[in-house]
């Protein structure tokens, strides 16, 4: 476990995914940066974010025994990988301690799954990562369900959720940070949790 240098303090990297910008704000696709809001909403004292050479917007702060850095890309999606190397690089943290938050097509709304490694199931914000870091670290998958046809993928992702959908995500979004703990710590009771509760 990494442990905060010079402190002894254990230290994870919490990495939601997403296209930097207003007018991405509220797509499927940036479902990640909207779970590291909520944690910072939830555990931050500020939210604050600081830019990070250009690659992230990051928020550190304390959580129970644990120190968490909170990071926003702002690569855009196809090149996360660039901004997890360097936040590794900096921050000294393996791939244990690296819990990136991400859409998944292959999930239906609004199914939760957590894995550790594994393929990137055809999402380039983890191609990326995978390439530059490596693919052991863990994934927590929100689903956001597929369009009909293969061809509306690119828009489906960047469009938005559907307002009937909104309330379950907003939920989701609370849910998560009420449940750190035990995605950190257990994340396989953390999964068996939406598992047994239909998310959340």
């Amino acid at each position: 476990m990494a442990r905060e240098s010079g402190t002894g303090v254990p230290f994870f990297a919490l990495v939601g995914l997403g296209n930097p910008g207003e007018v991405y704000l509220n797509n499927r696709h940036n479902v990640g940066f909207g779970v590291i809001d909520a944690l910072a909403a939830e555990y931050a004292s500020t939210m604050r974010f600081r830019n990070m050479a250009s690659l992230a917007e990051v928020l550190i702060l304390d959580f129970e025994n644990s120190r968490l850095l909170l990071a926003k890309p702002t690569t855009f999606m196809n090149l996360s990988g660039r901004a997890v190397k360097f936040l590794a690089d900096f921050y000294k943290f393996p791939g244990d301690n690296l819990y990136v938050f991400h859409d998944d097509l292959d999930l239906p709304f609004p199914r939760i799954k957590v894995k550790k490694g594994g393929g990137n199931g055809g999402h380039n914000g983890l191609r990326s990562i995978d390439a530059t870091f490596g693919q052991n670290y863990w994934r927590v998958r929100i689903g956001i369900g597929r369009p009909a046809y293969k061809s509306m993928v690119s828009d489906y992702v960047l469009g938005n959720f559907e307002v009937e959908q909104r309330a379950t995500l907003s939920e989701i979004l609370q849910s998560i940070p009420k449940n750190l703990s035990t995605l950190l710590r257990e994340p396989q009771k953390f999964q068996k949790f939406y598992e047994n509760t239909g998310a959340p």
